[in-house]
């Protein structure tokens, strides 16, 4: 744990990589976790996540390891794991090492992403990544990606989302939304009214998010334009958190039309985004903050945060 933010790393789902990231046949180091891990792609199609050292004399297999069919070679002395990570040749060797395997992370690929569970026990995954309908629907636009690796927490980020006082003071919002919040088991919700100003005067809307763990949430916003915002995050390590933010908006029948919208909504974000990481990256978590009444749901948020560290 962090000194200056002294949470546990949270388990659960967490995105490693987009799809179109990773190609077939690509074998690629990734570090999340605070662990060397490596992301491969067979040619069955299914993308797999190991840990990164070879057990014989600890390669890296990220740098220099390929892919022979669906099964990795060592770049050291060519030792070749399948995909469950066990070693099923040493190419030099009669006998193979009866715990010579890899460490293979339950991956899940969905809605154009690669998901890794993890949980510091090693325990089975505990839901599943649900579909989003939106995802690849000819009524909405290709997705614009922005990406950002902060020094702080998911937790400490995902609690702007309940913190109405901040849009005011942080980012110039005139008006307080309001905001309701509940648990619904792993999925945290929220709603919020929004304002939106545009040259026809002020229309009303609201946002709509739902946060299955700290790795994975969609964030629906109606009013101007429906609007989806599909988030994936993974912890780097105790100080950094890496986040990417996927928009799409539904069809107008006007293609100038729709991005234009979607390159001002994705500016408002970046925006904001640029506003807060002075903020994440220098502020203390106090574990008893002094909350008022004009605060937002930050002890309900915590309350369900709670149930993703697995020594609370």
């Amino acid at each position: 744990m962090s000194r200056r933010i002294p949470l546990p790393t949270p388990y659960g789902w967490f995105g490693v990589s987009d799809s179109d990231e990773l190609a077939s046949g690509e074998v690629r180091a990734i570090r999340y976790f605070d662990r060397e891990l490596v992301i491969l792609r067979g040619e069955n199609g299914v993308a797999r996540v190991f840990d990164a050292y070879c057990p014989h004399l600890g390669a890296h297999l990220g740098h220099g390891g390929v892919l022979e069919g669906d099964r990795l070679r060592c770049p050291f002395h060519g030792w070749r794991f399948d995909g469950d990570g066990r070693c099923v040749e040493v190419p030099y060797a009669k006998t193979l090492p009866r715990r010579a395997a890899l460490r293979a992370w339950p991956t899940c690929e969905r809605n154009g992403a690669i998901f890794v569970w993890y949980h510091p026990e090693d325990a089975s995954p505990r839901w599943e990544i649900p579909e989003i309908p939106e995802w690849g629907s000819p009524e909405w636009t290709d997705p614009i990606r922005c990406r950002y690796r902060v020094r702080t927490h998911a937790q400490e980020m995902a609690e702007n989302i309940v913190d109405p006082a901040h849009f005011r003071f942080v980012h110039g919002t005139p008006k307080l939304p309001p905001t309701e919040a509940w648990i619904d088991d792993h999925i945290f919700r929220v709603r919020s009214g929004l304002t939106f100003t545009t040259p026809r005067g002020e229309i009303q809307g609201q946002v709509e998010i739902a946060s299955h763990g700290f790795g994975f949430g969609t964030s629906r916003f109606t009013g101007v334009i429906e609007t989806l915002v599909f988030i994936t995050g993974a912890p780097v390590d105790d100080e950094h958190t890496e986040t990417t933010l996927r928009f799409a908006v539904k069809r107008l029948g006007d293609a100038e039309a729709e991005a234009n919208v979607a390159r001002g909504f994705v500016a408002e974000i970046e925006r904001q985004y640029a506003q807060d990481i002075p903020i994440w990256e220098n502020k203390v978590h106090l574990e008893q903050p002094l909350l008022c009444d004009g605060d937002g749901p930050i002890g309900l948020l915590r309350r369900w945060g709670r149930q993703f560290y697995a020594a609370a």
